[in-house]
């Protein structure tokens, strides 16, 4: 189970964070009213969260309180909650095709949707010591295991087995928009595929009435019947409403009901998943990531647990709806999709569609508009172009270097990565701001994430050195200082993971003031507990055979949304920002920040 951490361990964590980010007055103000919560209101608070999370065994005391966070938010989904991974291209070229690789994933998909429901699928496990634990062996002794005891004997061998309670909302499911708070919704019995293109909606069953899944050629002549439908684009194509603001779209959904769209909504909404075809090739990474994100909003259903997209040159990405579940379920979907479809095709550039007849099985959707409808999906066009318009995306990748070199050096590629982030903000913005790294907590029950704060008073110094007087240090000196910050990120990324982070707890406590109408604590009422939450970096890695590169648009207006990755030989990062930040900038910096902690690193200056 995950633990509720000790009042005064959150409290140290906490104080630790703040003090990069405060003047000395400032902190004392911070400390003052930290130690005053620790001995009054938030004692209290935390016994009553710990009494609460010893009742409910089953789960863990995060959950209500983060699905309530997403589904209480009230802006758009798109560009500020769902994040994108896209695939690597299938090695074999000519399986690149925009219908091979869309009837391949979709098998895939459905495969792997089959397998998990009939409790097939292997266990989610970390391996600490894969050469012991990550063998045949060890998995035919544990399989006897009863599993009340199972965990126990992965622990043994140091195999840490993850939640998997999120996968089930993969398929059949969806986001609902209701005033004040959305909901989530399944309906495992639904048995087709969501197919939208050139804003328009299809529908057709994967699965047939016996539960096995369509023949690959029928999938396949359905997708091409799709893709050769001349119908021109809608003039009011309705996914524009899932990007919109969600009280707005609870109400304009309300509508769309009441005329009459009930029975294409409930298609909509219970299909297995969406799968987006588009029109056109990719340019460049930069258009990728664009094209993953947010798309034209017109062949997007951005509430759907996710949208597995293909371009017209067979460039595969997933688009995911936040709420329902974290990182690590759809990468675990994404790495099975990927193998399977490339180690195991279902069809190949010679396979030939079925004679079936597809105009029977494919169903259209058709939606009743009346003028309050249309105009809504005008007036929501008109937003999502807005901010789309407002949105960077730069990428670069270092190629001097990557975590094989790092670990020789002994030091964490995940440390200098964030140190880069640090050093490159102060260069060009001259301060040092409220960072989040993103952590699973997946190893306990229920667990989701867990935040890291990467911005210390190690980082805050390492930078200040390297930027403002680099001259004055020896090499010895600044690369002292490069394994000082490595080893505090080192400790910090295992206190999350182990959930001993500070800032899930906070958040547990607020609720729970909230939810019982006590008045909130001036412990949280403090600018500098706002401005540790005003997450100006954000920021999350992933590395996977499966995935080019993944990303996220900024959490707050002024800040940035970064992705990156630490390959064996060379860096990829990616930089999501709106006007008030310069996003080009800031990655010319990241990488002026690599290549000076790379040249330390290998006793240059």
């Amino acid at each position: 189970r995950l633990p509720v951490p000790k009042l005064e361990d959150t409290i140290r964590r906490y104080l630790n964070a703040q003090k990069p980010l405060l003047n000395d007055d400032q902190f004392r103000k911070t400390e003052e009213l930290a130690h005053h919560f620790q001995k009054g209101i938030g004692r209290e608070l935390h016994e009553q969260l710990v009494a609460q999370d010893n009742q409910n065994k089953h789960t863990s005391y995060i959950t209500g309180p983060w699905f309530d966070m997403y589904l209480k938010a009230r802006e758009p989904v798109v560009l500020n909650f769902n994040a994108f991974m896209s695939f690597n291209p299938d090695p074999k070229s000519e399986y690149n095709d925009q219908l091979i690789r869309a009837t391949n994933m979709t098998v895939s998909a459905v495969r792997f949707m089959k397998t998990f429901r009939a409790g097939y699928l292997e266990p989610e496990v970390f391996h600490l010591n894969p050469e012991k634990s990550d063998t045949q062996i060890f998995k035919k002794i544990i399989r006897f295991v009863p599993s009340s005891l199972s965990w126990f004997g992965a622990y043994m061998v140091n195999a840490y087995p993850l939640d998997m309670s999120q996968y089930f909302r993969l398929f059949n499911s969806t986001r609902l928009p209701k005033l004040n708070r959305d909901e989530l919704y399944t309906d495992e019995k639904a048995k087709h595929l969501l197919v939208l293109r050139n804003g328009n909606f299809y529908v057709f069953d994967v699965i047939d009435r016996d539960g096995n899944m369509l023949k690959p050629s029928e999938i396949q002549a359905h997708l091409k019947y799709i893709l050769s439908d001349n119908s021109p684009a809608p003039a009011f194509p309705l996914g524009y409403l899932s990007s919109e603001n969600r009280d707005t779209w609870a109400l304009l959904r309300k509508n769309l009901l009441d005329n009459g769209n009930e029975e294409a909504l409930q298609k909509v909404d219970s299909a297995v998943f969406c799968l987006s075809l588009d029109d056109f090739p990719i340019k460049d990474f930069v258009h990728l990531s664009h094209t993953m994100l947010h798309g034209d909003g017109a062949n997007r259903w951005y509430d759907k647990s996710f949208n597995l997209i293909i371009t017209k040159d067979g460039t595969a990405g997933i688009n995911f709806e936040h709420s329902w579940g974290d990182g690590v379920a759809v990468l675990r979907f994404q790495n099975e999709v990927f193998k399977d479809s490339t180690k195991a095709p279902a069809i190949s550039p010679q396979s030939q569609p079925a004679s079936v007849d597809s105009s029977r099985a494919v169903q259209k959707l058709d939606f009743k508009l009346n003028d309050a409808l249309k105009a809504g999906i005008t007036k929501a066009k008109q937003k999502f172009d807005a901010s789309v318009e407002a949105l960077s995306l730069n990428m670069i990748q270092f190629r001097e270097g990557g975590k094989d070199l790092l670990k020789q050096k002994k030091v964490s590629p995940d440390a200098v990565a964030q140190l880069a982030f640090q050093m490159a903000f102060l260069r060009q913005y001259n301060q040092t701001v409220a960072t989040y790294e993103s952590c699973s907590t997946a190893a306990f029950k229920h667990g989701r994430t867990e935040t890291i704060r990467p911005a210390s008073i190690h980082t805050k110094k390492c930078s200040e050195a390297f930027v403002r007087e680099l001259s004055k240090h020896s090499t010895e000196e600044l690369q002292k200082l490069i394994v000082e910050c490595s080893k505090y990120h080192g400790h910090l990324t295992k206190e999350a993971a182990m959930g001993q982070g500070f800032d899930r707890h906070l958040f547990g406590l607020r609720y729970l003031a909230l939810s019982k109408d006590i008045a909130l604590p001036d412990f949280y009422q403090d600018q500098a507990y706002a401005r540790l939450n005003h997450n100006i970096i954000s920021t999350s890695t992933l590395l996977s055979p499966a995935v080019q590169l993944g990303g996220f648009g900024p959490v707050v207006s002024d800040g940035f949304g970064v992705g990156y990755q630490v390959h064996n030989d060379w860096i990829g990062c990616n930089v999501s920002s709106y006007p008030t930040r310069n996003g080009k900038e800031f990655l010319q910096c990241i990488y002026k920040s690599l290549e000076d902690i790379f040249n330390v690193l290998k006793g240059k200056k």
